[in-house]
């Protein structure tokens, strides 16, 4: 019996990692010299594949790793014993120890946080590594911006911290520029009112794009966190990496599994929300939302096969998606291959494209591809 990775697939995601690495280095270019890439790497390297990703960064030139939990660090650790590392996220106390085992930076928030790391520093003889995250409006981590001198204070008296960045989260860079304004200017604001703190010595960061943006009297800020733009994604069109013309490191691809004909008047999957009008040509493809098309992408996503888009008919099914495919103009084999996300030929559907067909976000849907998806890497030879 042959292994599962010599099987058929009958529904893979390809990531080109060639491509990845050739994005970061064009990100880089863009940027001034002294600013340090933080590459985002959370769940899962957002679909991609933590360690073959993580591993691409590093020799592409990545400064910094920033993960959302203990389990994405220890992965990246396996690969380097050194790389700087970034808990985005709470740090649970019962992790803290772990702060110290692998040499992670953690999020401080709270004095209740500062105490605990401060315990975990002094017990392992070497201080732990922090950033102050500041809440300038996205009312998730971070000390509110007015609370953050008292925090700074108890943090500089702390002798098992070492502060190495402090940073903030815009909450509607891609919708409100205003308030993105307000949060920035709060910010820096905040970082005034911290006496000793020296920006030239610690990462000072916000977002990938509007925290690059100079403010009066030049900008304190000398590091990018990069998420979905590394992967060829544009995350909003008001960036300021919008120029940085990255290549598409993700394609999401299936199989027609059946071809039949059905008469004008029949009705398409559970629910019957999709009558032909015509006597039409269907094919059954072997994915569903068990493989990461979202059940709202019935009768309205699309699909391309040999080049051509071909709608989706009635309810996306847990193994099976049906796609019109009468107006085909070549012919059409059991086998062939659709692709959901990607290029065929001059045709592209984008992740952005497939994301609104059913009302979400690219973030969502790469990391909704689900684990029965085998992900093939590619590189510049082709393997």
């Amino acid at each position: 019996m042959p292994p599962p990775s010599q099987l058929p697939l009958r529904c893979w995601a390809e990531i080109d990692l060639a491509a990845l690495e050739r994005n970061l280095r064009l990100i880089r270019a863009s940027l001034p010299a002294h600013i340090k890439y933080v590459a985002v790497v959370k769940a899962d390297a957002y679909g991609h594949g933590l360690p073959q990703t993580a591993a691409h960064l590093m020799h592409a030139g990545a400064d910094l790793f920033a993960v959302a939990n203990i389990t994405e660090a220890t992965t990246i650790r396996e690969l380097s014993p050194n790389w700087p590392i970034l808990m985005l996220s709470p740090v649970l106390p019962e992790e803290d120890a772990h702060l110290a085992e692998y040499d992670l930076a953690a999020t401080v928030s709270s004095t209740e946080e500062l105490a605990r790391f401060d315990a975990v520093g002094r017990a392992a003889g070497r201080p732990i590594a922090v950033h102050l995250k500041i809440d300038t409006g996205m009312g998730r981590l971070g000390v509110w911006h007015e609370d953050t001198p008292a925090l700074y204070e108890r943090l500089r008296a702390s002798q098992g911290v070492r502060l190495s960045g402090v940073f903030t989260h815009f909450s509607s860079a891609d919708e409100d520029l205003a308030f993105t304004g307000l949060q920035r200017q709060r910010f820096l604001d905040a970082i005034a009112r911290c006496p000793g703190l020296d920006p030239q010595s610690l990462l000072i960061h916000a977002d990938n794009s509007a925290g690059l943006e100079t403010t009066p009297g030049g900008s304190v800020f000398n590091a990018v966190r990069v998420g979905l733009l590394q992967f060829g994604i544009l995350p909003h069109p008001h960036s300021m990496l919008a120029r940085v013309h990255t290549e598409p490191v993700f394609s999401f691809h299936t199989r027609v599994g059946l071809i039949k004909r059905l008469p004008a008047g029949t009705s398409i999957s559970y629910g019957r929300t999709h009558t032909l009008r015509r006597d039409s040509r269907v094919a059954v493809l072997t994915a569903g939302y068990g493989d990461g098309i979202a059940r709202a992408c019935s009768n309205r996503a699309q699909v391309l096969i040999h080049g051509h888009r071909c709608p989706v008919l009635g309810r996306v099914t847990m193994d099976q998606t049906i796609v019109d495919v009468t107006d085909l103009p070549v012919d059409l084999h059991c086998g062939d291959q659709a692709t959901l996300v990607g290029r065929q030929g001059p045709e592209q559907i984008t992740v952005t494209e497939f994301s609104e067909w059913s009302d979400s976000i690219s973030w969502e849907t790469l990391c909704s591809v689900t684990k029965r998806v085998p992900r093939l890497y590619r590189t510049a030879l082709g393997t």
